[in-house]
């Protein structure tokens, strides 16, 4: 618990009671209440663990009182609660006690309620520890196939966060081929996004591959995941210079986007890759595009901020289009 003790921390909340007091409140809320005792005993614990507290006996008494608990408020307080304990011992083993928790994970995942499946999922992204995720890894795996889009979106998000962990090449051995396979099948967009982008963070060659067989649909990918394209093409030309050119087109084509973020970033990506007048023109073009179409002020002051770097650099493209920046700053609101 002394490590808890010396982390930063940006919130502290002041008792008039006793801490001793409080704790054995909290006790008595967590073991005799009823469901709304129990949410109250267990924001007050994370508040008091927060501020320090070291709280000695209190995870026996929410693991027999509280843990088996179906209330959805209650189980997402034990996820918070579950985040900040200590895990590890002083050389770093993991705590025998974890078993139990890791039991109720496990338990959440094959849960008939979708909502508890996807926010343990959400909530496994911020483990770290090996010894507790390689038990829970089938369950995730299965949960790519879930009925509801929920689920399967959150499974991808897991997979990508263990994935992205010192051990995770040995806890998921074939997530790229995992993701990849999702990808082909899959129909939300969101579950889709998180899928690629696990590709292009860990596995960029599957990834690129995905994206030049499915050029032909690009055009009607979804904005998120189309801003997720612009920054595997971004990647790649750092790292292949050589095929900088066929990978501008992709950058190209979605400029004709319907979105302002996707253009904006296509204009921003453009003249990070390129310093050709035909490039910077075509960014030019696109943030002249994205001020004048967006009633957005805040995007378009943005937008402006953008111009002016580029106007610093490129003066003579962006003389050009005085007129078009004119016309889109006539609104009586900026």
């Amino acid at each position: 618990m002394t490590s808890l003790v010396e982390r930063s921390c940006t919130l502290l909340v002041s008792y008039e009671k006793s801490s001793q007091t409080i704790v054995t409140d909290v006790k008595q809320l967590l073991e005799e209440g009823d469901v709304e005792d129990k949410i109250d005993g267990m924001k007050k614990t994370i508040a008091l663990m927060l501020n320090g507290e070291p709280l000695p006996g209190m995870f026996i008494s929410i693991v027999r009182y509280v843990l088996p608990s179906e209330d959805k408020t209650v189980q997402k307080l034990l996820m918070l609660y579950m985040e900040i304990i200590e895990k590890a011992d002083a050389s770093g083993s993991i705590l025998p006690e974890m078993i139990l928790i890791c039991q109720n994970l496990r338990n959440n995942l094959q849960s008939p309620n979708e909502y508890l499946r996807g926010c343990t999922l959400r909530f496994i992204c911020r483990l770290t520890e090996a010894e507790l995720l390689e038990p829970l890894v089938p369950s995730i795996i299965s949960n790519l196939e879930h009925r509801h889009s929920f689920v399967r979106r959150n499974a991808a998000l897991a997979i990508k966060s263990i994935y992205g962990l010192p051990q995770g090449e040995v806890l998921l051995a074939d997530a790229p081929e995992v993701m990849e396979k999702f990808l082909e099948g899959e129909s939300d967009l969101s579950a889709r996004r998180n899928a690629f982008l696990m590709l292009v963070e860990h596995a960029r060659e599957r990834a690129l591959g995905y994206l030049m067989s499915q050029l032909d649909q690009l055009a009607t990918w979804g904005d998120v995941l189309q801003v997720v394209a612009l920054e595997l093409v971004r990647k790649t030309c750092r790292a292949e210079p050589q095929n900088k050119g066929k990978l501008i087109k992709i950058i190209l084509a979605l400029l004709a986007s319907g979105s302002h973020s996707v253009v904006y970033e296509c204009a921003n990506v453009l003249v990070q890759l390129s310093t050709a007048p035909t490039a910077v023109r075509a960014a030019a073009n696109a943030y002249c595009q994205v001020l004048a179409t967006s009633t957005d002020n805040n995007v378009k002051l943005v937008v402006l901020d953008r111009i002016e770097d580029l106007a610093s650099s490129q003066r003579e493209i962006m003389q050009e289009l005085v007129m078009d920046i004119l016309r889109a700053l006539s609104s009586p609101n900026l």
